[in-house]
């Protein structure tokens, strides 16, 4: 598309979304006043601060912090009737509190004595600086998207505050073991902010659907992959419109790659550490920097930060290229600090890497992988690891090919997380153990994300022999945080897995308000007659499933392509049509 033309799509977006905003307002304001009529008040000069009243009124609708979103945005208003500047305000009163909860961490990390409590601050600071910057992204986007995939668009926005909302509550997870009153003034602190944030994500929830109802999508044309294309995605070649360079890149063997640098402990390479060839990665490029990290164990702590975009790491194997380390809870971090390898990036790519915390499960939480960075792909690779293995922090991230070992928790986090093929082994815990494979974090019942197993094969490591399936029981996973969201399609399910199915967390936290379902699934752990009868088990149909595709959950046709990963955009046909297990 020329310059000209992708002007005007964008500049016709930014119109279009402004009339579909003041669309808005009028039917929000509608229905949130069914008593007289404000559509009058709205007009008049004279009853300005009346108008902008029952504009706040509308606007904070839907959200579950009804008073407190009345009341930020009464404060900051001035007088405004404009829905669009009300919802761009519900952002920036969101990011404001969060600010002030920033500065008040400060202080409390400046009177904390004890050394958890002062590094629970301290992650604080860094992950309320990730969700302001996530904010304004969504700030920065309100505006910018091409509005031929109206739905498209608002699920990023609902995807960025999300985000913004999980680095909050993050903070807060890290004063366990903690003493002191800090936990205590630090969540005082959050309140408003975290309130806030989920309003926002309500109140872009609440533009979608009226999007729905003024039935808007007929006005917009969405450009989705021919026929064609979607079977050449299918045997793994790309649409003529992928960079031909970028699409070989992760199908031909390391020999074949011509890496921009190459890591080796033997000296042959450019560096002898991951770490070095990252320092000397362009900042915040749109072309992929590809680092080819040759065979050897790297025993070092990797962090791709934000600044890092389209990284692409390429191994000698999963098991022959390995980045390792032994950082953990028990010996005084938070689970967010022990990852071995940290992905914050956008557009990172992983192929042919292993990544494993060595802690052992005496050393309870001990993440091997933890991901937050949105597009990002992991091909052929392999997690181990025992409780928290892989920390699907936020975003949207794809797993392709990938073996993921633990024992309790191993997969957990709040990111849109979809693992397509993968092999999930179930490791021997310590005695008194049970065994969880997931935990998903969605904290907020507005919030897009879940953690979904398509295709998969759930099965025991051979270290966990079948005589002790009984004595430490597995489970398919348990509710970190009270909305938690985790489906389990078409994959193969071996006896490990207890028939109850699903685990509690603490009591009844989560059992009534989680989202846990299996569908087509097979194998002998598949039959669901035993499974727990919580109101959050859902059983949901096959063209249901379809919205927890990579197609359809993750856009995937949007960004994977360019990758080279092979995926599959739905779901496989159906194996047993109306079947229940």
């Amino acid at each position: 598309m020329s310059g000209s033309k992708k002007g005007a799509v964008i500049g016709g977006s930014i119109i279009l979304l402004v009339a579909v905003i003041a669309a808005i307002g009028v039917t929000v304001s509608r229905s949130g006043s069914n008593k007289q009529d404000s559509a009058s008040a709205g007009q008049t000069n004279d009853n300005n601060l009346q108008s902008t009243i029952k504009s706040v009124q509308a606007i904070c609708e839907p959200t579950d912090y009804r008073d407190i979103c009345e009341s930020a945005l009464s404060k900051v208003a001035n007088n405004t009737t404009d829905t669009r500047e009300l919802v761009k305000l519900s952002f920036q009163v969101a990011s404001d509190h969060i600010k002030e909860a920033l500065s008040h961490s400060e202080l409390l990390s400046k009177a904390a004595s004890d050394p958890r409590t002062k590094q629970a601050l301290t992650n604080c600071q860094e992950l309320m600086n990730y969700a302001i910057d996530d904010i304004k992204t969504t700030f920065n986007r309100l505006g910018g998207f091409n509005m031929s995939d109206y739905e498209k668009a608002m699920g990023e926005l609902k995807l960025w505050l999300g985000s913004a909302a999980t680095y909050q509550e993050t903070c807060l997870d890290g004063f366990e073991n903690t003493t002191g009153d800090a936990a205590a003034g630090m969540r005082q602190a959050l309140n408003s902010s975290m309130a806030l944030t989920d309003n926002a994500l309500a109140i872009v929830g609440q533009l979608a659907d009226v999007i729905d109802e003024l039935k808007l999508p007929a006005l917009f044309s969405r450009r989705l992959l021919s026929d064609e294309e979607i079977e050449a995605v299918k045997n793994d070649d790309f649409p003529s419109w992928v960079s031909a360079n970028r699409r070989k890149l992760l199908s031909i063997p390391p020999s074949g790659i011509r890496p921009d640098v190459v890591v080796a402990q033997d000296g042959s390479g450019d560096f002898s550490t991951i770490s070095g060839a990252l320092g000397v990665a362009p900042i915040k490029s749109a072309k992929p920097f590809v680092i080819y990290v040759k065979h050897g164990v790297y025993k070092e702590k990797v962090t791709i930060f934000r600044n890092m975009t389209n990284i692409i790491m390429v191994g000698d194997g999963a098991t022959q290229t390995k980045v390792t380390g032994s950082l953990n809870f028990i010996d005084g971090l938070t689970t967010f600090k022990t990852a071995s390898f940290v992905v914050m990036g956008e557009g990172f790519i992983a192929r042919d890497m292993g990544f494993e915390n060595s802690a052992g499960p005496q050393k309870h939480q001990a993440v091997a992988l933890l991901v937050q960075a949105d597009k990002s792909v992991f091909y052929r690779c392999q997690m181990d690891a025992y409780q928290d293995t892989l920390y699907v922090h936020t975003l949207r991230q794809y797993y392709r090919d990938c073996t993921i070992s633990g024992t309790i928790d191993f997969i957990f986090g709040d990111a849109k997380a979809i693992f397509q093929n993968c092999l999930i082994l179930v490791r021997k815990p310590l005695d008194n153990q049970q065994n969880i494979v997931t935990a998903q974090g969605r904290k907020s019942r507005q919030a897009a994300s879940a953690i979904i197993l398509h295709n998969c094969t759930i099965t025991a490591d051979p270290s966990f022999p079948k005589a002790l399936h009984t004595k430490n029981p597995s489970y398919l996973g348990r509710p970190w945080k009270e909305y938690s969201r985790t489906f389990i399609i078409q994959s193969f399910i071996d006896s490990l897995i207890n028939p109850n199915g699903w685990l509690p967390w603490l009591g009844d936290f989560g059992l009534t308000t989680c989202f846990y379902s299996e569908v087509d699934n097979r194998g002998p752990g598949a039959n669901k007659s035993k499974r727990v009868t919580w109101k959050g088990i859902k059983n949901i149909n096959y063209q249901h499933a379809q919205k927890f595709t990579v197609e359809h959950f993750l856009w995937g046709n949007d960004w994977l392509p360019p990758s080279g990963v092979p995926y599959t955009p739905g779901l496989l046909p159906e194996s047993q049509p109306g079947r229940i297990h």
